[in-house]
């Protein structure tokens, strides 16, 4: 049972950092500095998180991301610019719950936590991708907002009730999986009907799209 604890701490900030990797370290180390979160002694490699100048970090990075989170397309090019920095981030730190491991573990844990927090990024780019093309932008802050809050509850989750997050973020990943094939569908869709409607606009013989 401790062992899956354990490995229900890594999973859970392994999402939360999927969708916001700043903010997870941020609200951690926060949570662990003010006293608010005490992470059982097998999570030492969380208090790291406390330190004044990896907080500050931390906090610096998710100001900026929330902000950016907020406006329509900016947001996405946020996503794009951390593709690889989420899920590389996010194995590193859920690594910091499980301890120390031999290097076959080690190599094991980072790709499967890696790829954790790869799908829940993707998922969410996937949804602002999707969002960004409504014509009002508050859709797209209600939406920030709730990313936000799943972040919040993760990280609690992740350290006070490991065993649920544990149930919790794998229940996400098939969930994620299933939302970003449904919109990669939906966008192809999009993509071969906006197609249809550009050749029969610019017939092949009128030569604008040969």
């Amino acid at each position: 049972m401790d062992h899956l604890a354990v490995v229900g701490t890594a999973v859970g900030l392994g999402v939360s950092a999927g969708l916001s990797l700043y903010g997870t370290a941020f609200l951690l180390g926060l949570a662990i500095r003010l006293g608010w979160l005490q992470p059982a002694p097998s999570f030492e490699g969380l208090w790291i998180l406390g330190d004044p100048l990896v907080l500050t970090l931390a906090g610096a990075l998710f100001a900026v991301e929330f902000l950016a989170d907020k406006i329509p397309w900016v947001d996405s090019v946020w996503d794009a610019l951390n593709t690889v920095i989420r899920p590389v981030g996010g194995a590193l730190l859920a690594m910091r719950a499980l301890g120390d491991l031999s290097p076959v573990a080690e190599v094991i844990a980072f790709l499967l936590l890696g790829g954790v927090a790869l799908v829940t990024h993707t998922a969410k780019a996937s949804v602002r991708l999707a969002v960004n093309t409504s014509p009002e932008p508050f859709s797209n802050v209600l939406v920030s907002f709730g990313e936000n809050g799943l972040v919040l509850a993760g990280v609690w989750l992740a350290v006070a009730h490991p065993l649920l997050a544990l149930l919790l973020g794998l229940a996400a990943l098939v969930a994620a999986v299933t939302l970003t094939v449904w919109l990669a569908g939906r966008v192809v869709a999009a993509l071969r009907a906006f197609r249809a409607r550009a050749a029969a606009r610019f017939p092949a013989g009128r030569g604008s799209l040969g």
